[in-house]
């Protein structure tokens, strides 16, 4: 605002030391003329005063704009804002400027001047702040009346005081966030904790700081010198822990009027106040002290200046209105700002001078100049981030949103210590500045919406981090309740948190309570008492909600454990029968017998329903009184094997089960393997880790076995693990990885072809099904006792190798060998992690085998592609597998589970035995001959050719036996139908 506009109006000065109403009687001139503008120093002042406005004429009519917060109705009458962001040229009835004397300051003094020459109201303009000023008012604005006021209350010298001994409602005043922070920590251990304010703080953070002291939550208050200026609290002592302060520059004694104007919170309204020091502080001067209680300073003649009347020709024009000198004696020019630092560095670059053509561009260099260093880190990073700003408001005349958004992002998180989320709190604020700017960013309305949110949740979590470090409520409040030998109010909230007099003392976890152990002994017991008083109701009505739960808020861990959400409530212990164990709520002493009760018998439904859904073909199976004789006593054998039984521990009561035995058992899905008869459904991953558990309680291992993950083929060999682990789990141990045995049964199909006595290699079928590499695949295979040569050969390129069309397709295959109809378990088979080169080599591998390059291709491609040197061809590695007579199988595995071969009785198919055909001479019907056979469990070879070098000799176990009719109810009828057919 300039001078002409206000040169009617009366301006005066009201002058005095502080809490003499100075504040409270510019706001009440103010609101009796119809438009106002009132300047204040701080942020968090402003923000104080716009609060009391709005109280008395409501938000519709006042606004509020400081340099990272805008808010103005449409109507706005009154406007509360900072000094640098008061508006210029609006004309209002009514100026006020606050803390005058700050027109002294190096840093922001000129501002302050510039006010004081320039600012004023069109009927009246008030200057409020020391009484240093008069003269230099005097001399600098001759129309200036002065109206003294004296202070409410004595302000008196007190000397030096311990923090130990310092009175309530004291604030101690320390000069850097070190210094804050070391006495706030102390007030914590001795006196319970302390409020903490700071210039940095925003106001939100600040007022709940303060809120929190006013409310009397705590007795003591840690500053800095912010609060010198015009922050109204409720304190009657202020310590200095310091007299020096860093100014910017050096390290330097506070003045008499600046420790003044800090002493003088101390006392509000009528009530005394006193002051003093603590700490290493040095005791006041007698001069000091009482030019502070009589309040008179050295007045003050020097007021900073800067050119406000700029030049926006060029940037160096603009620099020289700058750095113009004033004319009166009683004006000195202030030093360099940030503003006119940033504006050299910048106009400098060669990325920036450039597009610094029009006085447009130096006006909007100088705005982007302006914006405050709010993160401090450094000089170069302040600049680097401006000129990023100048060249997106030149090249596109807006900060881009999604770069802002992303800048934003970056800040927007509330983890973090006291240190951290202070940064974000200052590197937020240079968005919120940028925000508040008119047509700096598209949708101004939602950034600054979106950059206040931002503020709030950050402040909010630093108040939080400043509460948690700095106060102990339980030490503050709770202790002192109980030396009044009050009675205590306990209470539990929805989370489980139990509070005594408002005081977190421990938690309540499932029927369980927890107390929090920072207690010290003497409290400890008292405490006890006051949570389970109140936690009596709350154990029956949580007693309730958990026996109406569902089944879906409760599980059973791999160790026993019986969860409800998060929290345990029981554990399974070993029953009668292994099917049905035994449920053990854990309760806290403190609940009644009902409610005990309640939760075991909850938690025993709870299990004994999962049981009966998992295990249902299982419990069919055993619960099935059609089933007879032999194929009874299997199927109760079946269930104490948990639905899972390694065949060779069943061998003889496998081979006594007529076919109609073995039907009736095949209804309820069991499947009779060539390794394991098992039911499939068990094998899903809730049963098995049920069954898992259920074994482990039987066997009563103090540590159970976790189940292997969900869904994979293959498993790394587990260290140490009990005997019988992997059948239980539903895998079988073959060298280094275990096997799921549904995926082994199909692989022995794949190996019942081949030739193990002569020897063969792997077909991609068998890679896919165990999802191996090569060499990982002959490990598992000498794992199951056979043998394999690993080898060389050339390399065939795939333009030579055999055609596809010759090798079996795909339904043929699935014909022979019908094993996709038997396998529920197996939804992707290649789960086990492979590399994907050794994945994609292996199916190569396998078709090169069968393609072996003829010796005239050999010489034809060596004539074309060397014809003075041969060239070394390729090489590939292969492996030969053969049948080792290994009988153990798996080098210190599960004895006797890995017989492989010819058995006729063990050569099922997926579920079904392979069809028994007449035999006559000796000699097995339906066996393909070969150059070679498997093994068989009496330890001859199927497949060989006898004695009379043709034909196979073959030798029955019992005599043969009449075919019978392919049962239509089979689910393998149509594949074995048509394996039929093709004889």
């Amino acid at each position: 605002m300039s001078g002409a506009m206000g040169t009617g109006g009366r301006i005066t000065a009201v002058l005095g030391p502080t809490n003499t109403g100075k504040t409270h009687y510019a706001i009440e001139r103010m609101l009796a003329y119809r438009t106002g503008v009132i300047g204040l120093p701080l942020r968090l002042l402003a923000r104080e005063v716009y609060d009391k406005i709005v109280a008395r004429r409501g938000p519709s009519v006042v606004a509020l704009v400081t340099g990272e917060e805008r808010i103005v109705p449409a109507r706005a009458q009154y406007w509360v804002c900072t000094v640098e962001a008061m508006p210029t040229g609006m004309g209002a009835d009514f100026l006020a400027v606050d803390e005058i004397q700050l027109c002294a300051d190096p840093e922001r003094g000129h501002v302050f001047t510039d006010r004081l020459l320039n600012a004023r109201g069109l009927h009246e303009t008030l200057f409020m702040g020391s009484d240093s000023m008069r003269s230099v008012i005097a001399n600098l604005v001759p129309k200036a009346q002065f109206m003294h006021r004296d202070r409410f209350s004595r302000l008196t010298y007190s000397g030096s005081k311990k923090i130990s001994r310092m009175p309530a409602r004291a604030a101690i005043v320390g000069f850097s966030v070190d210094d804050v922070y070391a006495i706030a920590e102390l007030l914590r251990r001795q006196k319970g904790g302390a409020a903490v304010v700071m210039g940095a703080l925003s106001p939100r953070t600040r007022n709940a700081q303060v809120e929190m002291y006013q409310n009397g939550e705590v007795d003591y208050l840690v500053a800095t010198d912010a609060i010198g200026m015009g922050l109204n609290l409720d304190v009657t002592h202020v310590a200095f822990s310091s007299t020096i302060k860093f100014d910017g520059r050096r390290m330097r004694h506070l003045a008499p009027n600046e420790l003044a104007q800090i002493a003088g919170r101390a006392g509000r309204y009528q009530t005394d106040g006193t002051f003093g020091v603590t700490g290493e502080a040095e005791p006041f001067d007698e001069e000091v002290t009482l030019a502070i209680e009589e309040h008179r300073f050295t007045p003050i003649k020097k007021l900073n200046w800067r050119n406000s009347r700029l030049e926006f020709g060029s940037v160096d024009a603009l620099i020289q209105s700058l750095e113009k000198m004033p004319t009166d004696p009683a004006l000195v020019r202030a030093r360099d700002a940030d503003d006119l630092l940033s504006l050299k560095t910048l106009s400098d670059l060669k990325s920036v001078r450039p597009r610094v053509r029009t006085g447009r561009d130096v006006r909007l260099l100088w705005d982007v100049c302006r914006i405050p260093d709010f993160r401090g880190i450094s000089h170069g990073e302040h600049t680097t981030l401006l000129e990023r700003i100048y060249e997106f408001l030149h090249e596109y005349g807006r900060v881009p949103d999604d770069w802002l958004a992303q800048q934003v992002k970056r800040i927007d998180h509330t983890q973090g210590n006291i240190d951290t989320l202070s940064k974000r709190l200052a590197y937020i604020r240079t968005w919120t500045y940028v925000a508040q700017r008119e047509n700096w960013v598209d949708d101004e309305s939602h950034w600054r919406g979106e950059t206040r949110a931002v503020e709030d949740r950050l402040s909010d979590a630093l108040h939080g981090a400043l509460t948690q470090r700095f106060v102990d409520r339980r030490t503050s409040v709770l202790l002192r309740r109980l030396k009044q030998k009050e009675g205590l109010v306990a209470d539990v909230n929805d989370k489980g948190e139990v509070t005594v007099e408002g005081e977190f003392i421990g938690r309540l976890e499932g029927f369980q309570f927890i107390q929090d152990k920072s207690a010290t002994p003497d409290e400890a017991k008292t405490l006890a008492q006051a949570a389970l008083a109140a936690l009596a109701p709350e154990f029956s009505l949580r007693a309730d909600r958990f026996y109406n739960a569902p089944d879906t808020e409760m599980d059973f861990t791999d160790q026993g454990g019986l969860m409800w959400g998060e929290h345990a409530v029981g554990k399974l212990v070993a029953g009668d029968d292994i099917l049905k164990p035994r449920a053990v709520a854990f309760v806290a002493e403190g609940a009644s017998t009902d409610v005990a009760e309640k939760v075991q018998r909850r938690l025993q439904h709870f299990i004994d329903r999962k049981i009966a859904t998992l295990f249902e073909p299982l419990l069919n199976l055993t619960r099935d009184e059609t089933l007879t004789g032999l194929a009874r006593g299997f199927a109760f054998r079946l269930g104490e094997s948990y639905g899972v039984i390694p065949r060779d521990q069943v061998a003889t009561e496998v081979k006594d089960l007529d076919q109609d035995a073995r039907g009736a058992l095949r209804k309820h899905g069991v499947r009779f393997g060539q390794f394991t008869i098992f039911l499939p459904l068990l094998l899903k991953p809730a049963p098995t880790r049920l069954r898992l558990l259920l074994w482990a309680l039987n066997a009563k291992f103090d540590e159970f076995p976790d189940s292997p993950p969900a869904g994979l083929v293959t498993i790394p060999a587990v260290v140490d693990a009990p005997e019988g682990y992997y059948v239980t789990s539903g895998y079988r141990l073959a060298g280094a990885r275990a096997i799921r045995i549904d995926m082994l049964e199909r692989l022995a199909d794949l190996l019942r072809g081949q030739d193990s006595r002569g020897g063969f290699e792997a077909n991609p079928d068998m890679l896919s099904i165990t999802g191996m590499t090569l060499e990982q695949f002959a490990d598992l295979m000498v794992g199951l006792g056979y043998k394999a040569e690993k080898g060389e050969r050339p390399k065939v390129k795939a333009v030579v190798a055999a055609p596809v069309t010759e090798a079996p397709d795909a339904e043929t295959t699935e014909a022979a060998a019908p094993e996709a109809t038997d396998a529920p378990v197996a939804d992707t088979v290649a789960e086990t992690p492979v590399a994907e080169d050794a994945v994609a080599a292996a199916p190569e591998a396998a078709v090169i085998a069968d393609a072996e390059p003829s010796a005239a291709e050999a010489v034809s491609d060596a004539d074309v592609e060397a014809p003075v040197e041969m060239e070394s061809p390729e090489m590939e590695g292969f492996v030969t597998f053969t049948w080792g007579g290994n009988r153990s199988g798996n080098r210190g595995g599960n004895r006797g589970q890995n017989r492989q071969g010819g058995d006729r009785q063990a050569g099922e198919r997926q579920g079904g035995e392979r069809p028994q055909g007449k035999k006559s001479g000796g000699k097995p019907h339906g066996k393909p001959e070969g150059k070679g056979g498997k093994p068989r469990r009496d330890g001859g070879r199927d497949g060989g050719k006898g004695k009379d070098g043709n034909k196979p000799q073959s030798f029955s176990a019992r005599p043969p036996r009449k075919e019978k009719p392919i049962d239509m109810d089979n689910p393998f009828a149509a594949a074995l139908m048509g394996l039929k057919d093709k004889k």
